[in-house]
């Protein structure tokens, strides 16, 4: 019986050892299986602010994507938080946020090739702007210098096209229609003036205007209401005037002054014009 009891002794006390052996290799194991699980739950973290660090490096000008790659941040953002607050020992959740760091970072090299494609059309964009603003610039400062010479040309057509005058004379003109240079005998002025040929210029009816200043250096006319005007002069007022047909030819125009008092010894200041301008002057001194 006493045998036995001890028998029953030993036994129990190897299986204790046994069994606390057992147990020291079950924690033990334990103990190394979940240092290995903080370490990939660290790695883990490591990877995914890394790429919530890739993502904030990521930019554009398009606002669109740009608030698309916000929202991936903050996906990022919040599956960080969840690692954080999941235990080391659970396996099965660490392998899940695993699988979705691989889909956020699949997203993300998606963004990467949207923002290169749309930087390579920015450039391509730039450079034919740029290209079309420097042909831009050329051309006006083509249109600019074809406006100025057709300006310049167009001035001097304008030039070429004033009718000029020559050969102008005056003379006193008494009641029977003879010259006289007798102030006493003068009943009227005569001026005349030859418009000289001109191709281009304007053909068809004209106006040429006479001025006559007295002795006294005082415009002699019936009234001040009598006017005209030239570009380079403004407006003037004219003694006498006469319409002319011209047509680009030479030809003679003889204008009649006559005044309402009696003309005095002197001289007298003969001016011819037309719209264009002053065609010719002479001095007539009358005795």
């Amino acid at each position: 019986m006493e045998k036995n009891f001890k028998m029953i002794i030993i036994a129990l006390a190897s299986l204790a050892v046994v069994l606390i052996g057992v147990l020291i290799y079950v924690w033990t194991d334990r103990n190394s299986l979940i240092d290995d699980l903080t370490v990939e739950k660290e790695d883990l973290t490591a990877q995914m602010i890394q790429l919530q660090n890739d993502y904030a490096n990521l930019s554009t000008t398009n606002d669109t994507l740009n608030t698309e790659l916000m929202l991936e941040r903050e996906k990022v953002a919040q599956l960080i938080e969840r690692v954080k607050k999941t235990e080391a020992s659970n396996k099965a959740k660490l392998r899940k946020y695993e699988k979705e760091l691989g889909t956020l970072r699949s997203i993300m090299r998606g963004y990467i090739r949207q923002i290169d494609s749309l930087n390579t059309l920015n450039t391509s964009l730039r450079a034919e702007a740029a290209k079309a603003k420097e042909q831009a610039k050329e051309s006006a400062s083509k249109y600019e210098s074809l406006k100025s010479t057709t300006e310049e040309l167009g001035k001097q057509v304008e030039l070429g096209s004033i009718v000029k005058g020559r050969g102008i004379s005056a003379v006193g003109i008494n009641n029977a229609g003879k010259e006289t240079n007798r102030s006493s005998r003068v009943d009227k002025i005569k001026a005349c003036v030859t418009l000289v040929a001109n191709s281009i210029a304007k053909k068809g009816l004209r106006e040429v205007y006479l001025r006559v200043k007295g002795p006294d250096g005082i415009l002699m006319t019936p009234s001040q209401d009598q006017l005209f005007a030239t570009q380079e002069e403004g407006e003037m007022i004219y003694s006498a005037s006469r319409e002319v047909d011209y047509q680009g030819e030479d030809v003679e125009v003889c204008i009649y002054f006559t005044y309402s008092e009696a003309f005095t010894k002197g001289v007298y200041s003969i001016e011819m014009y037309t719209q264009d301008g002053k065609l010719a002057e002479t001095d007539l001194l009358l005795k």
